[in-house]
C-alpha cells in the first residue's frame, strides 16, 4: 500500500482514507492544516491509484490491510477520517481493530443503500457500463474531471496529481470495489455497526450532496454521543469544495 506521512512524528495520529476508487491525493488540499496539529497518514488502498491490486477487496479485508500498514508504523489511538466509501473501511477498523482506532470522523458517508441518490448521466458514463470501460481504457483528465465536478455543489480545481493517481485503477479493480462497498452496507447500515462500538463519532455532510441525500445524514443519531455537522452549499468533495472549512471541522473535533 502506498503511504504518504506529513507532520511532526510526536504529533497525535491521523489516518485519512479515501473514497470509492479514488486516491489519497484527493486529500491533499487538506493536509497542510491537518498537519499543523497531526501527524498525518495518507494511504491508497489496495487497487486504488499507486497501491497494488488485491484478489478481493472485501471492505473486512481493506481494513485489514489498512490496520497492518497502522501496525507497521507502530501506530494507535488514531483520529480516522474517511471519505466517502472511505467511511466504511474506517467503520470495518473500529469494528476489527478497535485498539486502533481513538476517534472516527465520517465525511460524506452514505448511511445505507437506501440513502443512495441517483447517479448524474456523466457519473453513469464513467462507471457502468456500456460506456464504462471504453472511456475508463482511454482515461482523459477531461473525463474524470467532468465526473468529479458532478459530484460537486459549486466548481472545483482538481489537482493533476489526482488525476494521474485516478489513471492508475483499473476499470476492473473500481467495479469490485463499488460492488464489495454496497455488500459491506447492504449486510448492516454504517450506524448500525457503530452503535457499539464506543468511539466518538462525528459525521460532515455536504448539504448538497448529488450522491447521497443529505437528509440520511441524520440517521447517524442513532449512535450514542454521535455528532452531526452539515456543510453549507457543499457537495460530495468536502477537501476541493470547501477545504478549510472541511479542515476546521475536523481540527474542532479533535484535541
Amino acid at each position: 500500500m502506498h503511504v504518504v506521512i506529513d507532520g511532526d512524528p510526536a504529533a497525535p495520529p491521523l489516518l485519512l482514507i479515501h473514497g470509492s476508487g479514488a486516491t489519497g491525493s484527493t486529500w491533499a488540499p487538506v493536509v497542510p492544516a491537518l498537519a499543523s496539529a497531526f501527524r498525518v497518514i495518507t494511504i491508497d488502498l489496495p487497487g486504488c491509484g499507486r497501491s497494488e491490486s488485491a484478489a478481493t477487496y472485501a471492505v473486512p479485508e481493506q481494513a485489514d490491510r489498512t490496520a497492518a500498514v497502522m501496525d507497521e508504523l507502530g501506530l494507535r489511538n488514531l483520529t480516522v477520517v474517511g471519505h466517502s466509501s472511505g467511511g466504511y473501511v474506517a467503520t470495518a477498523l473500529v469494528e476489527r481493530r478497535p485498539d486502533l482506532v481513538g476517534a472516527l470522523v465520517l465525511v460524506s458517508t452514505g448511511p445505507s443503500p437506501a440513502a443512495l441518490s441517483p447517479e448524474p448521466t456523466i457519473v453513469k458514463a464513467l462507471t457502468a457500463p456500456p460506456f464504462g470501460p471504453l472511456v475508463w481504457a482511454i482515461r482523459t483528465g477531461s473525463m474524470f474531471r467532468r465526473g468529479l465536478a458532478a459530484m460537486a455543489a459549486a466548481p472545483i480545481t482538481v489537482p493533476d496529481t489526482v488525476i494521474a493517481d485516478l489513471r492508475r485503477t483499473t476499470y476492473r479493480g473500481f467495479r469490485a470495489i463499488l460492488a464489495a462497498n454496497m455488500d459491506y452496507i447492504t449486510a448492516a447500515t454504517v450506524p448500525e455497526r457503530l452503535i457499539a462500538a464506543g468511539k466518538p463519532v462525528l459525521a460532515i455532510f455536504g448539504d448538497s450532496d448529488p450522491r447521497w441525500d443529505p437528509a440520511a445524514a441524520h440517521q447517524y443519531e442513532a449512535v450514542p454521543g454521535a455528532r452531526l455537522r452539515y456543510l453549507r452549499g457543499v457537495g460530495h468533495l468536502a477537501m476541493l469544495e470547501a477545504p478549510d472549512t472541511l479542515a476546521r471541522s475536523i481540527l474542532d473535533r479533535t484535541p
